[in-house]
């Protein structure tokens, strides 16, 4: 057990739609009519920040099917616009959306965030991605995604750029002396002349270095390629865990890839948990029920199909789940695929019940219980060091944030493992994270 004395966990919240159940959206009190206003990502933001979350979170899809009348429109905003949006009513929540490398101009992506940075005076992150499907690419002058190992290659090259661009020049050499009739420091800002295998970029940003220094680089592969590019260029990543087991195993390959880097430094784990609580056991479990009862079968099989890249639509519902290929042989999104061996392992389920399981998250974990139940599992994934904190994904917005923020927080607070009030006011001061900005 790694102890946690004296430290306290972080949480930021991913919205998205509805929520994360696939039913969200048929609840009675749901919020499907707000998706495509702008208030009502602003109010969620304002919920959060009255939890003291550290972060917002936004991830992306860069395609819409709609050929389902169940297709959601969750992305209906890009992530950056809707940050700048949220960032004009909180006043310390920190905003992370998602950047696609495989899709994204550095110099651009590099701008909007350090342009986001100065409006906040350092609340901004970025989650960097290499995107999941064909469709994607198809919007992006592409037939098809590159191979996994050309997507992590340019990734890679990326993820430096952006670093280089961040850090160009710092906005002390933006003297504005009337006097001496002298605006800028020009030796102290210079071209830096990029050149590689996917990008050219002369350089220097427009933008001056951020007043964190730079924005917090978070990441989100679980594949060998993925915790590679987290050990060499992120701050923290986020997580697929469906147990205890799997979140030592996540941690121990993170830190040996680190060990391999050469570079001795603590990258944060933030897995995804998905909570049902409410005063008694009997009322979560309610909770769950009410929620899960509203879900298509066909809808559940279509996400399946979408996480195991093989179509399952015909599968016998009570019966047990056929065989998948290992791991090793997947091609798609590793982390959620491994979760879902797991769950099988464990549970040895019928596709039904497989469904279930993955029907709020996808295979995250998952808790159902009062508040001090809830948070003895959290605090024991803390104090075992596989969690530096968690990233929720509420089955219903803004319902289960509102019952996190006001049964789970304050519990969280009265065992010392969450703060009463904002300490600092940049991202980086409030994941502990100031002294990593070059």
């Amino acid at each position: 057990m790694t102890e946690q004395k004296g430290k306290q966990l972080n949480l930021g919240v991913l919205l998205y739609g509805c929520g994360h159940h696939q039913a969200a959206w048929l609840m009675p009190d749901s919020s499907v009519e707000r998706i495509g206003e702008i208030s009502y990502y602003q109010d969620l933001a304002k919920l959060a920040e009255r939890g003291l979350l550290d972060v917002v979170f936004f991830a992306d899809n860069q395609s819409f099917a709609g050929k389902s009348s169940s297709d959601l429109p969750a992305f209906w905003f890009d992530p950056l616009i809707n940050l700048t949006a949220i960032s004009q009513v909180t006043d310390h929540v920190g905003l992370v959306p998602t950047i696609s490398s495989t899709f994204s101009n550095p110099f651009t992506a590099s701008r909007q965030l350090l342009s986001l940075d100065h409006i906040t005076k350092g609340r901004v992150g970025w989650n960097l991605v290499t995107s999941m499907t064909d469709v994607e690419a198809q919007n992006h002058n592409m037939d098809q995604l590159p191979s996994h190992d050309e997507r992590y290659e340019k990734a890679d090259e990326f993820a430096a750029l952006m670093n280089k661009l961040f850090l160009s020049w710092d906005s002390e050499a933006f003297l504005h002396q009337r006097e001496e009739k002298k605006l800028i420091n020009p030796a102290n800002i210079s071209p830096f002349h990029h050149e590689g295998t996917y990008f050219k970029v002369c350089g220097p940003s427009t933008t001056p270095k951020s007043p964190q220094g730079k924005p917090v680089a978070m990441q989100a592969g679980a594949s060998k390629q993925g915790i590679a590019l987290a050990a060499k260029h992120a701050d923290a990543v986020y997580s697929v865990s469906w147990n205890l087991k799997q979140a030592k195993r996540f941690r121990d390959k993170l830190n040996e890839q680190v060990k391999q880097s050469g570079n001795n430094r603590h990258i944060k784990v933030f897995p995804g948990l998905v909570t049902y609580v409410g005063e008694s056991r009997e009322e979560a479990f309610a909770k769950k029920a009410a929620i899960d009862v509203k879900l298509p079968i066909e809808t559940a099989l279509k996400q399946l199909s979408m996480f195991i890249r093989q179509d399952c639509s015909d599968w016998a519902l009570d019966e047990k789940v056929p065989p998948l290929p290992p791991v090793e042989e997947f091609t798609g999104p590793v982390g959620r695929y491994e979760t879902i061996l797991e769950i099988i392992h464990d549970t040895n389920p019928t596709v039904r019940e497989l469904l279930g399981y993955l029907n709020a998250g996808g295979g995250h974990f998952t808790l159902i219980g009062t508040p001090d139940e809830i948070v003895d599992q959290m605090e024991l994934w803390f104090k075992e060091g596989v969690a530096d904190g968690f990233n929720l994904m509420p089955p219903t917005l803004p319902g289960s944030l509102e019952d996190f923020v006001e049964l789970i927080v304050p519990e969280l607070q009265k065992r010392g493992i969450y703060k009463n009030d904002y300490e600092g006011h940049t991202l980086r001061e409030y994941l502990g994270l100031e002294n990593r900005c070059l």
